[in-house]
């Protein structure tokens, strides 16, 4: 819901930033690479406590992760660069809840499980509906050029980072926040999923 404020506010820093990559022969996979070794090492941070030293690192993690695009631009953007970023974007997703899981299982065990059955829900839809889009030759930039169809929602990447930054501030809180944003993500994922029973539901195409 806030990716496209954070887009529209960011860009123009991203690209100019980029370009000075793109001009040093720094390319956008190895960004990309850069940017997930990052929220690993945050992983790591939390398991072992270091809570303040891990959002430093998920913020410097979530930089690089939008500037990868940024260079991508200024250079040439490629399919292997597009399914990179999205693996390894799941990937960090999934690495912070379970490293806090890690830190204290009883305390946030059963909260950061339900948050990872609905990042999994919520990137299934999200990844079903780009295949079929791409199927059918649909086309959309609603959140800029993309190597894949991008459809918007609640829970995108800006409300994913605010709820990791509040995981880091205030841990205590963990698993009303989790469960809280699970809820967030399962209500996105039905909302595609309403959205595809009726875009894709004129016996086009098969199982």
């Amino acid at each position: 819901m806030l990716d496209g404020v954070a887009k529209r506010s960011l860009n123009p820093l991203l690209d100019s930033a980029g370009q000075s990559l793109a001009r040093r022969g720094i390319g956008a996979d190895s960004v990309t690479i850069a940017g997930f070794a990052l929220g690993v090492a945050a992983g790591i941070a939390i398991y072992a406590g270091w809570l303040l030293a891990a959002l430093g690192l998920i913020l410097a993690s979530r930089l690089l992760d939008g500037l990868d695009g940024a260079v991508a631009r200024a250079s040439r953007p490629t399919d292997r660069g597009g399914f990179l970023d999205i693996v390894l974007d799941f990937a960090f997703y999934g690495t912070i809840p379970l490293a806090f899981v890690l830190h204290d299982p009883a305390a946030n065990g059963a909260a950061g499980a339900f948050l990872l059955l609905a990042f999994y829900i919520n990137g299934a839809s999200f990844l079903a509906y780009a295949v079929l889009a791409e199927k059918r030759g649909l086309t959309s930039e609603a959140r800029g050029r993309k190597s894949l169809y991008f459809t918007t929602g609640l829970a995108e990447a800006t409300e994913t980072l605010i709820v990791f930054i509040a995981f880091c501030l205030f841990p205590s809180w963990f698993t009303a926040i989790a469960t809280f944003f699970a809820l967030i993500c399962l209500y996105t994922a039905l909302s595609r999923i309403i959205l595809a029973w009726l875009q894709f539901g004129d016996g086009t195409g098969g199982s």
